[in-house]
């Protein structure tokens, strides 16, 4: 399959700037206003405006001039700093899809792609768990969606997101993702079947390690595959459950706990 690149721009706290919001800006460009330009990305005015005031803030200066009134009516016009960061945009996505094609070789074989090799190079987050996986199912209403993603033959993540978020990020199913739970979220169950609980999520692993303060304590579980679980929970809830490396255990969340992240 041919590797493409995308990138995504960020700024401090400052949300992103990715292929989708540069189409965005192509279109509006090409259509002549905001309204039209939206439109023809699929998006509702609110939400095109809330990218490009994203962008503005990113690279620190408009990437748009916006004209109202006037005997032709208003209308929209591409920067000279908006040319040319489609202009460089589109270079930069290029070569690094050629810097990723010139990295297959060496990575052929071990179930690595350059794409999962970057993204772990270079992902930083406060979240305790980060787990990648495959999308197996989604199912969605107007306002809310529900995304399956299997972290390992055995182990599936659920997770409650927006639609728009399913949108904005071309969530499909098939396409991999990094899945984030911060352990103070996940709760823990001595023995292999799990509580009776609205927790949608359940895992079912082994305690690979118990580290136990004063305070608090955190339980590693390992979930298979290769791949691990860990819960943050009182030292006094260490304590009563007596936890030791190779027992059974659940650990519990819920599906809003979960976030979702791209490459």
């Amino acid at each position: 399959m041919p590797i493409e690149a995308t990138v995504t721009l960020t700024r401090k706290d400052i949300s992103g700037v990715g292929r989708d919001r540069i189409r965005l800006l192509q279109a509006v460009a090409r259509e002549g206003s905001i309204t039209a330009g939206a439109k023809a990305a699929g998006l509702s005015y609110k939400a095109a405006w809330d990218a490009l005031d994203a962008m503005t803030n990113v690279f620190g200066r408009p990437l748009l001039e916006t004209r109202t009134g006037g005997k032709s009516g208003g209308g929209a016009v591409l920067t000279p700093t908006g040319v040319r960061v489609i202009e460089a945009f589109g270079r930069l996505e290029a070569e690094m899809a050629r810097v990723f094609r010139s990295l297959e070789p060496d990575l052929a074989g071990t179930g690595i792609s350059p794409i999962n090799l970057v993204s772990g190079f270079f992902m930083k987050t406060s979240a305790r768990n980060a787990l990648r996986g495959a999308i197996t199912d989604i199912k969605s209403d107007t306002l809310s969606a529900e995304i399956a993603v299997a972290v390992s033959t055995d182990t599936t993540i659920y997770a409650l997101l927006t639609s728009e978020s399913v949108r904005s990020l071309g969530l499909v199913v098939g396409r991999d993702v990094i899945v984030l739970i911060k352990a103070p979220f996940v709760l823990i169950s001595p023995g292999s079947e799990a509580p009776l609980v609205s927790a949608r999520n359940c895992v079912r692993g082994v305690v690979r390690r118990s580290d136990v303060s004063a305070v608090n304590a955190e339980i590693v579980l390992d979930i298979g595959g290769g791949k691990t679980l860990a819960a943050s929970i009182t030292a006094r809830s260490a304590e009563d459950m007596k936890l030791s490396p190779g027992d059974p255990a659940c650990a519990l969340f819920d599906a809003a706990h979960v976030i979702v992240a791209i490459d």
